[in-house]
């Protein structure tokens, strides 16, 4: 008979031979591993790391045949969790496994608890103007300051997290756009403050501009399935101001009413009915689910 958990650690690994070493020890060293369940996802990792983390005792092996990306690594680790709490971490050594017990008793009172780097802590000079950048379009678009919406140390209630992985990216910004999706929705969310160390071994797969994009695209995406109208009412209002402009130009120069202005004009019509459709939509949806979750 399996032992029950209140708390399942997932940790996600790809080639973090060295990394995962140090972060299971740590983990081990604290005895975290008799009380909570420990998972290691090794997402078709080529080097040791999935014998390295199968040969601690208390450690459970998730192994992905093929690379699918951290999003998709966490998905398979939360699935196959047994915790009504889940704690998240990285494999590269950063994260200290110090401050999971405080992650887990504030999840007590929180849906969603995000490890908030201090300053001190180590971050990737050439990704400071990318993440400012994506905190500056998130914050704008959900109407609140964020946390440290990507940071990867997190815990979640497991109950909530599972409703919205079908909507979570397989990609690394599984941390980003969950924490616009539990803003959106409502949840209390708290902060911890941790101290990050630079990652042991291998250097970072993440791209600036490739993956930096992606998590621009991501920020819209989950607004959209969320508050479609933040997106669609501003730029309606934005292309009706350049009709009516218009317009009136052209009855100031030519003694009528341009056609190109009657279409923009429509054309931001059209962009405000769409958006409160796609609102609608939206609401229908989130109804759906809280239904569905009544009956459970």
């Amino acid at each position: 008979m399996k032992k029950s958990f209140e708390v399942s650690v997932i940790i996600p690994a790809y080639n973090e031979e060295e990394g995962i070493a140090f972060t299971l020890r740590d983990i081990v060293d604290l005895g975290l591993d008799e009380n909570y369940e420990i998972i290691v996802v090794n997402d078709g990792s080529q080097d040791g790391t999935g014998k390295v983390a199968s040969e601690f005792a208390n450690v459970n092996v998730v192994n992905h045949r093929a690379n699918k990306g951290y999003g998709a690594a966490l998905k398979s680790g939360i699935r196959s969790a047994r915790g009504r709490k889940v704690v998240i971490m990285d494999s590269d050594g950063q994260h200290s496994a110090k401050y999971i017990n405080e992650v887990v008793n504030l999840l007590n009172e929180y849906q969603l608890v995000i490890g908030e780097r201090t300053v001190e802590s180590h971050q990737v000079k050439s990704r400071m103007v990318g993440k400012c950048l994506v905190r500056w379009i998130g914050e704008y678009l959900t109407d609140q300051i964020l946390p440290d919406f990507n940071s990867g140390f997190r815990g979640f209630d497991r109950r909530v997290i599972l409703r919205m992985l079908s909507i979570m990216p397989n990609g690394f910004s599984f941390s980003t756009t969950s924490t616009l999706a539990f803003m959106k929705e409502g949840y209390e969310i708290a902060t911890l403050p941790i101290h990050v160390d630079s990652r042991i071994g291998r250097k970072s797969n993440v791209k600036f501009i490739k993956d930096g994009s992606k998590t621009i695209l991501l920020i819209f995406r989950i607004v959209m399935l969320f508050n479609p109208l933040k997106i669609f009412f501003p730029a309606s209002i934005f292309i009706g101001c350049i009709g009516i402009f218009w317009a009136l130009y052209g009855i100031v120069v030519f003694r009528r009413i341009p056609n190109s202005a009657l279409l923009t004009v429509i054309l931001a019509m059209l962009f405000f009915f769409i958006g409160l459709l796609a609102d609608q939509i939206s609401m229908l949806n989130l109804r759906v689910d809280e239904a569905q979750d009544e009956s459970k």
